[in-house]
This record gives C-alpha cells, structure tokens and sequence, in this order.
C-alpha cells in the first residue's frame, strides 16, 4: 500500500482516565446533571463517585427513545449545572452525550458495563418511531471519559455476557471495514484478542480495557453488516450483543472476515440461545438497506437478495 497517498482522520476524547478507583478519585463538580438508569443508586454508583449535591436523571431504559431526551432537556434547561454526567451502561451514556450536546455542557462518560465503547465515540443509538437509529456527531465526543474496572465487579452474568459480544462484534467488524486504517486496524486486531483471552480463559477484569480499545477503533472506522442486521431484532426485543452474537457471525462468514473462526469460538463459549425473526422477510429488508451509516462501509457490497439469504436462517 502507498502510504504517502492514504489520508484519514483521527478523533477520540480530549481525555481518557483509565484504571480502578478512577471514578471514586475524580473530583465532580456539585452543579453536575447525572443521567442513568433506575437501580444506580440502589448500586452504590452515586456514593462511590462522591457527588454530594446534584440534579439527577435516573430513568434510562434500553434501547432509549428520543423522547427520554426532549423530556431531560426540557426539565433541566433552565437550572444551574456546570456538566452532563452519564454513568451506566451505553444506553445512559447516548442519552447523557446527546443531552449534553444539545444543552452545550461538559461531558463526562463513566461506563459500568464494559462493550458499547459508547464513553469513546461520537455516536449515539436512540429509538426513534420504534426503529434504532444511530446519530453521529463531533459534539457528542465525552470531554472526559472514565474508564473504572471496579464497576465490573458484582455485574451480573447475562450482563456481562452481552457486553462483552457487542465489544467482539464492533471491533471485529470495524477491523474489515472500508473506512478503517492502519490506525484502526491495529486498534481493532489488538482489542480483539484481549477480549478473546478474557472470554475463553474468564479472565474478565480484562474486557474493560479491550472494550476501551474497541471503541477508539470502530468510532473511527464504524461497523458494518452485523450491526445493520442486528437492530431489526433488537426492534423485537432481543438485547443487542445477544443479537450481534448472531447477525455479526453471519455477516462475517457473508464477508469471509479473518475473525468468523475465532468469533464462533467465542459465541459458543459465551452459550448465547439462537434469535429467531419474527417479521416478514420482505418487511425488514428495505429497513436494513436503508442502513447506508453501517452498509456502506461493508467490505463486499450487499444486495436485497442476499439480505434474504442470511436471514433465511433466522426464520423458525
């Protein structure tokens, strides 16, 4: 490859805190705004950060709809807060960047579950109309992400499991994409197998920093076909990673990927039930062409007919 003749772009946060009491040793502003989810506090998260004086937001629920954002802006936007604190898993932490966006405040990221890499990019998955859709923007980077192994103690296991597939399926997938680059690559190949060796040898004080790694690699490169699949069963009400499990193996065997081996080995490990569609296929499939943020950085160019195909196998 000519390198003199190959251009890309990086961007990550302007800070990025990583290692175990992170979290509990930053010093919060008392003016900050918290976004998460029910069960934080019941969790310890809020004593553990520290912050004795806050507004608080604290009814995220997967898969947010939009509307979760109009309601926070709209009852917030007249108080006094210095920062937009998002601690939970991805979807707390879309929700707290495009709110924080849109109120112009400060972002700190403080993920408790370890596979979204939502801390580190500039995309957010809200529901919109009932449909998943993912909105990129450079304003919704974290000005701060804070990435604590100590909240992945105590996690349950379904949890983790969900995690940490979504991480393997978003570095796997951003590794064959056509807008990676040297860069992303190496970011991608490299999280890959520390999330591998944390999944087959149960090492899983490792996948914080694998899931670390994943982010600043697929948020500047993006996914591709596994994850256009996925958001039509998410719409059905699977969990993500327990739908990626699925839909990013048959996108790599589809793209014939370097990781479709290793990522079965790891579906396998993880022991994820097999997703069965419930819609028509002929319903679906314009909904996933229309994907063009993932599709069009697939690395083979996917046709309505081999959308069928793949999910044929999904059908019961």
């Amino acid at each position: 490859m000519d390198l003199d003749n190959k251009m890309f772009t990086i961007k990550q946060p302007n800070e990025i805190i990583f290692g175990v009491n992170t979290a509990k040793n930053y010093s919060f502003s008392n003016k900050s705004l918290i976004i998460t989810s029910k069960g934080s506090e019941k969790r310890g998260w809020l004593e553990y950060l520290g912050i004795n004086d806050f507004f608080i937001y604290d009814n995220v629920v997967p898969n947010p709809p939009i509307t979760i954002t109009d309601n926070i802006i709209s009852e917030f936007k007249d108080e006094e807060i210095d920062c937009v604190i998002g601690i939970g898993g991805g979807s707390s932490m879309d929700v707290a960047k495009f709110v924080g966006h849109k109120l112009k405040k400060k972002k700190i990221l403080i993920p408790t579950t370890f596979g979204s890499g939502s801390e580190v990019t500039r995309i957010a998955v809200l529901t919109v109309n009932g449909k998943k859709t993912s909105f990129h923007d450079d304003q919704m980077f974290a000005d701060i992400a804070i990435v604590d192994p100590y909240f992945i103690k105590n996690t349950p296991e379904k949890i983790i499991k969900d995690s940490a597939i979504d991480a393997c399926a978003q570095c796997s997938e951003a590794y064959d994409s056509k807008n990676g680059n040297e860069y992303t690559r190496f970011l991608c190949k490299n999280a890959f197998s520390i999330l591998e060796d944390a999944i087959i040898n149960n090492k899983y004080e490792r996948l914080p920093l694998g899931s670390l790694i994943t982010g600043l690699g697929f948020g500047n490169s993006s996914t591709t076909l596994g994850h256009a699949l996925s958001y039509v069963f998410s719409n059905e009400g699977y969990s993500h990673g327990h739908a990626l499990a699925f839909t990013t193996l048959a996108a790599h065997k589809f793209n014939e990927s370097v990781f479709e081996k290793r990522f079965e080995r790891i579906v396998k490990k993880l022991k994820f039930e097999r997703i069965f569609l419930k819609e028509e296929l002929e319903n679906v499939v314009e909904t996933i062409l229309s994907d063009k943020k993932h599709l069009d950085n697939n690395p083979k160019l996917v046709s309505s007919e081999d959308i069928k195909h793949i999910l044929k196998d999904f059908k019961m």
